[in-house]
């Protein structure tokens, strides 16, 4: 690295938005980038700057369908494109200039899963919402009640294991069953479909809500990128906007509840599992901090410490696989521990986001996912679709090679 690029890039290791150990890990996203046809680029970051992989790799997807995708990175020079700190400067919630390049959600052809109730907390915050059918003033008064009945231990209760079934046999005695304490506590995991291919919003992007919903919450995540051969293959950050009040009337309305525009947040990039100290076992001891600030002063925060899941990630990988193939890959949210109940406002009323909220997931391994809370409605339209993606590929001379 010549003086002018070490000059560029001094402060940057220490960024919010990067891991802790800053450029150190394979660091792989997607940014948009500006040449004679601009569209979007599979980028490395790297110490000597934001290089392009484009010519060798135009799709996420197609980088991570190889044998190693940290040695192909590590193999690919691609063309230089900015500074990390330029990069990075230009992804943060209000500060986009459009002349520059930015991140974008770091998947693009990867059907986007999510798994729910996978941990006991939130299994318990499922179970009231239902109870409640969605109402936030009921919420607390449930809360005493339905703990009262089935404890906070849960966590300790292997799903589809003979206790598992004991206890779900007592709750059908009391009347307490749910369709939550099936998935959480049953054989069968809940995947569901989070949102359409390249629809994601990435780092310093707004991410919605629907003007309808007056309890909701964010679900900070870590995702996990899976192959077109169900390898992992690395992981990233995801904000899965969680709607209480319209899931808790019924879980039939999921897709309104979960599949909105700019409700699915990603990024800020995927770190690859490589051999420099980042696998699985990161993955299953990573803890998740969630900031929430809003513009009224009031602030939020929470942890998602994935040593308390109730379902190992490969065996979620491996129940989203059990019957369907996915020739791109997925993204798989590996849900949360995280369910606010503090209240916001009035007593009784809990916690909801609030427009304007600026909503930070970070965690030590991998970096920071900043969004601005708006509503669905109004949020930037989702418009780079399948056929703008194939157009985009095929005027830049990349649709040979992405295929």
């Amino acid at each position: 690295m010549n003086s002018t690029t070490a000059a560029a890039q001094a402060g940057v290791l220490h960024h919010p938005i990067l891991p802790d150990d800053g450029l150190a890990g394979t660091l792989v996203g997607r940014a948009w980038a500006h040449g004679d046809v601009p569209g979007p680029a599979v980028v490395a970051l790297r110490e000597a700057g934001v290089f392009d992989l484009s010519q060798h790799y135009p799709t996420m997807s197609t980088l991570l369908d190889t044998p190693d995708p940290a040695a192909a990175v590590r193999a690919a020079p691609g063309q230089y494109l900015c500074t990390v700190k330029e990069l990075l400067a230009n992804s943060q919630p209000g500060m986009r200039d459009s002349t520059l390049p930015w991140l974008l959600a770091p998947c693009d052809l990867q059907v986007v899963k999510a798994a729910g109730v996978t941990f006991a907390a939130s299994l318990i915050e499922r179970v009231i919402e239902e109870q409640a059918r969605g109402d936030a003033s009921r919420a607390q008064a449930l809360r005493s009640q339905v703990i009262g009945l089935i404890g906070e231990n849960l966590a300790d209760i292997r799903p589809g294991s003979p206790e598992a079934m004991e206890l779900k046999a007592l709750l059908q005695e009391k009347g307490l069953w749910s369709q939550y304490l099936e998935v959480g506590i049953g054989p069968d995991a809940e995947v569901f479909t989070k949102a359409p291919v390249l629809a994601s919003v990435g780092c310093g992007d707004d991410i919605g809500i629907r003007a309808d919903s007056a309890w909701n919450n964010p679900e900070p995540e870590v995702v996990l990128a899976v192959n077109s051969r169900g390898a992992i293959v690395g992981a990233t950050l995801g904000n899965d906007v969680n709607l209480r009040d319209i899931e808790g009337r019924s879980a039939l309305l999921l897709g309104k509840a979960k599949d909105n525009n700019a409700s699915c947040a990603l990024g800020p990039f995927i770190r690859l599992f490589d051999n420099a100290g980042f696998g699985m076992e990161q993955v299953r001891n990573e803890t998740v901090h969630l900031r929430v600030a809003g513009v009224d002063g009031y602030e939020l925060r929470g942890i998602n410490t994935m040593a308390s899941i109730s379902r190992d990630p490969t065996d979620l990988v491996a129940q989203t696989l059990a019957a369907h193939q996915y020739p791109d890959g997925f993204m798989l949210f590996l849900g949360t521990l995280f369910a606010p109940i503090e209240d916001r406002d009035e007593p009784g009323s809990g916690f909801t986001h609030k427009l304007g909220d600026v909503v930070t997931i970070q965690s030590a391994w991998l970096g920071g996912l900043h969004n601005r809370v708006t509503h669905s409605e109004t949020a930037a339209p989702w418009q780079f679709g399948l056929r703008a993606f194939i157009s985009n590929l095929t005027q830049r001379g990349l649709l040979r090679a992405a295929l």
